[in-house]
């Protein structure tokens, strides 16, 4: 008795050929859970916008940023080519928003990166490991957190002098006792897990447990927060810049712009409404992209 090969038909070939799905990671999940929502959408579109400008300021800018022409100071919006006027000095208002928009970069991140570089680590030993060094990685952090951040970071700019670098290195300081707060609280949580206690019996070092497995599994409260303080930093910058103790004349900065339209709020009113919405918008975009990413951390942790 002959057996008969029945041949495949075209569909069960095709199914075959067809890539299999790709597997829903709670990663996956939760930035399809951010990217659901249109506010979060026109947030991260406002933010692209921001940095395409930024990036693209030599191009973009119609004039040179710090070329003075005293005899057209104060000039109206949309008259001698110039958008959005000149101010005091006669330079292009619209210029110097758009250079103005890479400090608005450079100094937040600066500042997230510095308080990242302090309260990550410390946050993460001091959650794992308990005890002694937790006792005084919180008290010292207490104590931080009990000053006001712009009065310790005045203080420090006090010692090393004003500058955007100085300005934002004192800003970074004063925000890392809160970030270490939000890691050693998640870590707390984290090292009871089973893997956990499964990766110290294989042997696995601190470190390696530290970063490898505890630090992914914190990382949803650790995006709320940096966005946060990516806003926060951003007006503390402008402040200090507003103050004169962040970016130095003549580098076009929001909050310098914005002293210096207070200055001259007389005889040039207009002045103030530029650097005010650009910093209003870039606030608003990054606490609201904040609170999206905030509801998907519990839309998922609800769901687990």
């Amino acid at each position: 008795m002959t057996n008969v090969v029945t041949p495949p038909n075209k569909t069960s070939v095709m199914a075959a050929l067809e890539p299999e799905p790709k597997r829903a990671t709670p990663t996956r999940t939760f930035f399809a859970r951010v990217l659901r929502s249109k506010v979060n959408v026109a947030c991260l579109i406002v933010l692209g916008i921001l940095i395409v400008v930024a990036v693209g300021a030599p191009w973009i800018a119609p004039y040179d940023p710090n070329a003075q022409n005293l005899m057209n100071a104060f000039a109206a919006p949309f008259s001698d080519g110039h958008v959005l006027g000149t101010d005091q000095l006669g330079r292009d208002i619209l210029s110097r928003l758009i250079w103005a928009s890479q400090v608005s970069l450079i100094a937040p991140v600066i500042a997230v990166s510095v308080a990242s570089v302090i309260g990550i680590p410390l946050g993460l030993l001091a959650g794992y490991l308990g005890g002694r060094f937790d006792w005084i990685a919180g008290r010292i952090a207490d104590a931080f957190i009990a000053l006001p951040s712009l009065i310790l970071a005045l203080a420090i700019i006090a010692i090393f002098g004003p500058g955007l670098v100085n300005a934002m290195l004192a800003v970074g300081i004063a925000m890392s006792p809160a970030l270490f707060r939000v890691v050693r609280g998640s870590t707390l949580a984290v090292r009871e897990e089973t893997y956990i206690d499964a990766s110290r019996i294989v042997g696995g070092s601190t470190w390696r447990i530290l970063f490898a497995h505890v630090l992914p599994n914190v990382r949803s409260p650790l995006l709320v927060m940096l966005s946060i303080m990516l806003s926060l930093c951003l007006l503390a910058e402008a402040g200090l810049s507003f103050l004169g103790l962040g970016v130095q004349p003549p580098t076009a900065s929001w909050g310098s712009m914005l002293r210096a339209a207070f200055d001259n709020r007389f005889q040039g009113p207009m002045m103030i409404i530029p650097p005010g919405i650009a910093i209003t918008m870039t606030i608003l975009a990054l606490n609201m992209l904040g609170d999206g990413i905030r509801d998907a951390v519990g839309a998922q942790r609800g769901r687990s």
